[in-house]
């Protein structure tokens, strides 16, 4: 495979990549390293690429595992998983405070989810990567993802909600 065959194919989900990295990894840097250390994979497995039924899917479980292994490491001993926030513009100053709130509110409830339950609400909800998909990347079975993604919402949501209704805690 050629450098401009291996971008056409790449190219398009590695923004995927880093915000999967960025997911995982507390810091801009150690998430931008693990992108590019997973495009270095890729691209010395280039003959095999055109092999794979899902290149994104491949791809996508190669960040998770490097990311994992990074948290696991030595080196990694500060990092935490992590929320990325996507702000809007536009909006009142209140309403970008109460939704800044909210996001730091969903982002500490989401600390506390099992691991499994951090990669599938990230990877659906946040990824927008289908059942089968998910189910591929995690080596699960889709009804095992759908449970799992259902326990993590509703964690999410009860614990979220109890914080609204009854104020910090």
């Amino acid at each position: 495979m050629r450098q401009s065959e291996f971008l056409n194919v790449v190219m398009p989900f590695k923004d995927k990549l880093y915000r999967l990295a960025k997911r995982l990894l507390v810091s801009t840097e150690e998430a931008e390293d693990a992108t590019q250390e997973i495009l270095l994979k890729l691209w010395s497995k280039n003959k095999m690429i055109g092999s794979y039924n899902n290149v994104e899917a491949f791809a996508m479980t190669m960040t998770k595992n490097f990311c994992l292994d990074r948290l696991k490491s030595r080196q990694a001993g500060n990092l935490k998983l992590v929320h990325s926030n996507y702000g809007e513009t536009g909006t009142p100053l209140q309403k970008q405070v109460e939704a800044k709130d909210s996001a730091l509110w969903v982002q500490k409830i989401m600390e506390e989810l099992p691991e499994q339950q951090k990669m599938v609400l990230q990877l659906r909800d946040v990824e927008e990567y289908d059942y089968d998909e998910i189910a591929e990347m995690l080596d699960m079975k889709p009804s095992t993802v759908r449970v799992a993604l259902s326990r993590a919402r509703k964690t999410v949501r009860e614990k979220l909600m109890q914080k609204h209704s009854y104020g910090i805690g």
